[in-house]
């Protein structure tokens, strides 16, 4: 999921040693590279490489593997830019397609709380809180095409999202009963959709407060 340009630092953090060590970003060609100042900037900065956010090309296929074949990580968006609204986007099948040719994994991350401090069309940042949530690795089954694994792949980020509403078992229970939240949101016009974002930000600030107070039970 992909709310604000903080995500990609947020994500570099979160990350822990070795692949932080040796890890690039893939970074819209359209916005981040369209000049050369601007290019070098962000090449520099967060060690991103560009990338067709509409259509994964063999050239960014093979370097991408090139990368990966010498123990360097790809850290990607796979909506292809920053929620407009706070919800999350239908995913484009960039992740699934580099995983299937490369061989390398996808770990699933979510990241929360990072759109209300600086979301897509806001000038400044606010103060708040974010939360990233890693998932377990994923990789192409042997007769999986690309369209069923990257389905797969927003359904391990959509249960990562649920957890940080609730708790694990909670969100494992919702996804085994069909009931888990979609990251895209209700089909309401746009002023129910606040709302509604608005009553799930609450709900991930109870989720945060009843998993600080949670204890290990005492089993002597």
């Amino acid at each position: 999921n992909h709310h604000s340009h903080l995500d990609t630092p947020l994500s570099i953090y979160a990350i822990p040693e070795p692949w932080r060590n040796k890890l690039v970003v893939a970074a819209a060609a359209d916005y981040f590279f369209t000049s050369r100042g601007k290019g070098t900037a962000a090449a520099l900065v967060l060690n991103a490489l560009p990338i067709d956010r509409e259509a994964t090309g063999r050239k960014s296929a093979d370097q991408i593997r090139d990368l990966m074949a010498g123990g360097w990580s790809l850290l990607i968006y796979p909506e292809g830019g920053r929620s407009p609204d706070g919800w999350g986007q239908d995913f484009k099948g960039g992740a699934a397609f580099l995983s299937a040719r490369t061989g390398a994994a996808v770990v699933p991350m979510f990241i929360d709380g990072s759109g209300p401090i600086y979301g897509k069309g806001m000038k400044r940042p606010k103060p708040g809180r974010t939360t990233v949530v890693f998932g377990s690795p994923l990789r192409a089954g042997a007769d999986e095409n690309t369209r069923r694994f990257n389905a797969r792949i927003e359904s391990a980020v959509t249960l990562l999202g649920d957890e940080t509403l609730t708790d694990y078992w909670t969100a494992r229970r919702n996804a085994a009963n069909g009931k888990t939240p979609r990251l895209t949101g209700p089909e309401y016009t746009s002023w129910r959709r606040e709302w509604a974002l608005s009553e799930r930000r609450e709900l991930g600030d109870a989720g945060l407060r009843r998993r600080q107070k949670r204890r290990w039970p005492d089993i002597g």
